[in-house]
């Protein structure tokens, strides 16, 4: 078996279990291998349901005593069971399971397991798994696998499946020697395979996720050293030189740059006017002024007889900069123009044409900007706003719609420096670390439980002054049935009920997540800029995309499951206008560790600093890390959990990578082009 070769050469899996792995992008055998576990369960002995804690994953033997109730809210189907031992009653709710409905009798005895918490004056289990006792004693302090899946695939379809995979892993040929794998402290490819399948112990697995972590690094500094080599040595067909117009353009603001804009102002002029192309990164914290710095650059460009794109990555965004940037621009004849996935065939075409035609000069959209339908007439310059929503081949997508645009990346990630040399190794960095005059600091606070009945009070106060509320929930891990969808749409429901039975007020409270259309996300946060929203519930969907001044409190529900940084950028959505700003981070768990990590925020607003101890401090998280948003993203790799292998790849590149590269070349091995990130 050879790692290229079709799934169906597995045992078991025919065209319509093959079908279903498509689905989930798996189609050859090393499709299946790269597919990793999202995380790992173990299954503890059961406790008595008086025992149980809020807020942690924990199982029960219990008794059904009640039939199956069902509901309909929203188009979810809801299932809701009651089940008791000598200590107590639990309540058990499953979303979008109606076969459950006739599933459980009165009398039966399961072992149940799920996230625990407390709703209602009694305990509770979300989508909780269900096992006859004898089934469970099976799964008893065993490490299990849980996958992404798909209808028709299950978790153990998938681990079948690799397991009949395994004659491919044991011909796997390390690209390391002995010698490398020795002096980083390094696990062997098929090791660290078969471990991140199939767990022994907790330390095997650290080892397998460190080596994947490692492999994804090695294969993106790689790639972006041969994207870097492409773009040094471009000739700079546009260049531009207008300091004095640029200038007079600043000169002219309504308010005054800050020293660190200036700096990146005057970095992005001198590379604009160099021998070779710019590819420059504008690293800022959240409302530091990174946009004003692109708009010097795309008004250069006008003012030099070419076109300039900027990027964003939602369309409430885009829609956002083409107001700001024709308001800045019209005093000096400079035309912009919008280009979204939502408008109309007819607005598209005309559009294209007076792109192409250069009756815009600036033009603002989407990912709508890199359809091939696009022409543009002199492009001079390309700018991607938070660059971690996009890849490196949609950011070369669009600098390939000119000869040799330059590149200006915008990212209000605060990666220490250290490590942003190394992640965007294909670009020059310009750091602005100092925010606008003026700027109200937001007042934060790191709550538990015991406050909930206190924050809802607060934020109907800051609605009734007709302020604008955030609430972020994070997405179910545990469960692979439950997702963010469920999650979320309970969580506004109870909210509603809260209000009307605490205030008797008639508050717009709506929910967004990242299963809906992109045309109804779009809408509802349109909506909430409009202020037609007061109190807007969501995933971390809203992390970017939304520039509303008139948003005064963020709270995020369990914060203890985000990293520092993640919600630092979630922080950034309120503080954005001259009223003062509040953050909340709710806490499940009022543990020692986890909330001198969280009073890292409470302390300061300075991205920067909240990197660095991030990366100091970093809470366990799963094996995976805590996902960051704001770095490129790896499915293993998280540069925080794992800068010893970020730093390690980068140096075996820098001793080894002309010779690594030109064997797996020669071999026809594609490993370095594969990852997901590229």
């Amino acid at each position: 078996m050879e790692l290229n070769d079709s799934i169906k050469t597995i045992k078991g899996i025919g065209d319509k279990t093959a079908s279903a792995f498509a689905r989930l992008g798996i189609e050859t055998v090393n499709d299946l291998l790269l597919n990793y576990p999202r995380t790992y369960v173990t299954y503890e002995d059961p406790v008595d349901i008086s025992d149980l804690q809020a807020g942690s994953r924990q199982s029960v033997r219990a008794v059904v005593n009640s039939r199956a109730e069902v509901r309909k809210v929203h188009g979810l189907t809801i299932v809701i069971l009651y089940a008791k031992d000598f200590s107590g009653t639990i309540k058990l709710t499953w979303f979008n399971c109606p076969f459950l409905r006739n599933f459980f009798h009165i009398g039966q005895e399961f072992v149940f397991v799920g996230n625990v918490a407390y709703k209602g004056g009694m305990m509770t289990m979300t989508q909780p798994e269900y096992y006859t006792d004898d089934k469970y004693g099976e799964l008893t302090h065993v490490w299990q696998p849980v996958y992404t899946v798909t209808p028709g695939i299950t978790s153990k379809t998938i681990q079948k499946a690799v397991r009949g995979a395994e004659e491919a892993i044991d011909r796997l040929e390390d690209y390391l020697h002995d010698n490398v794998l020795d002096e980083y402290h390094i696990m062997g490819i098929q090791k660290a395979i078969h471990s991140i399948h199939f767990p022994q112990d907790e330390q095997k697995l650290k080892g397998a996720v460190k080596r994947m972590a490692f492999d994804e690094f090695y294969s993106f500094i790689s790639n972006l050293h041969r994207i870097k080599d492409d773009n040094v040595y471009a000739e700079n067909t546009c260049i531009i030189n207008c300091d004095e117009e640029v200038r007079t353009f600043i000169e002219n603001l309504r308010f005054r740059l800050t020293g660190a804009q200036m700096n990146a102002v005057r970095d992005m002029l001198d590379d604009m006017r160099s021998e070779h192309v710019m590819n420059r990164l504008v690293q800022g914290d959240v409302g530091s002024g990174k946009t004003i710095v692109a708009a010097a650059g795309l008004y250069a460009v006008a003012a030099s007889g070419y076109q300039g794109v900027i990027m964003a990555p939602t369309e409430v965004l885009a829609v956002q900069h083409y107001k700001e940037l024709s308001s800045l621009f019209e005093p000096y004849g400079i035309s912009v123009g919008l280009l979204t996935g939502s408008m109309t065939a007819k607005e598209k075409r005309e559009m294209y044409s007076r792109i192409k035609n250069m009756d815009v000069q600036v033009v603002v959209g989407t990912h709508a900007l890199i359809q091939d339908k696009v022409e543009y007439g002199r492009l001079a310059l390309v700018v991607t706003d938070e660059q971690h929503r996009f890849g490196v081949k949609q950011r070369e997508r669009l600098a390939s719609k000119g000869e040799a645009p330059h590149t200006l990346v915008m990212s209000a990630t605060p990666i220490p420096r250290t490590l942003a040399i190394i992640m965007y190794g294909d670009l020059d960095i310009s750091v602005i670390d100092e925010l606008p005059a003026g700027r109200i600091p937001i007042k934060n606070c790191v709550v538990d439980e015991s406050y909930r009945k206190t924050a809802l009070g607060f934020i109907m106060k800051e609605v009734s002054q007709g302020h604008q509320i955030y609430i972020v929930c994070p997405m179910v891990e545990a469960s692979e049935v439950l997702d963010d969808v469920a999650n979320v749409t309970e969580y506004t429901e109870e909210l509603k009920k809260s209000i009307r039975d605490g205030y008797g007020a008639d508050t717009s409270v709506v929910c967004l997540h990242g299963k809906m259309k992109a045309e109804e996300k779009n809408r509802i946060l349109q909506d909430f800029a409009d202020g037609k929203i007061s109190i807007l519930v969501s995933t971390t969907v809203i992390e970017v995309g939304i520039n509303n001044p008139n948003a005064t409190v963020m709270m995020v529900e369990n914060a203890e499951r985000f990293g520092l940084a993640q919600l630092h950028q979630l922080r950034g959505r309120v503080g954005r206008g001259n009223l003062q700003s509040y953050c909340i981070f709710m806490s499940g768990k009022k543990d020692k560790d986890t909330m001198e990590r969280l009073n890292v925020l409470e302390k300061s607003n300075d991205g920067f600093y909240i990197a660095g101890e991030d990366l100091k401090m970093r809470g366990p998280g799963d094996f995976f890390g805590i996902r960051q948003s704001g770095e490129l993203m790896f499915k293993v790799g998280d540069i925080y959990n794992h800068a010893d292998m970020l730093r390690a790849a980068q140096d075996v590149y820098d001793r080894y990578g002309q010779e690594i590269d030109a064997k797996l070349i020669n071999k026809g091995d594609d490993r370095l082009y594969t990852m997901p990130v590229l």
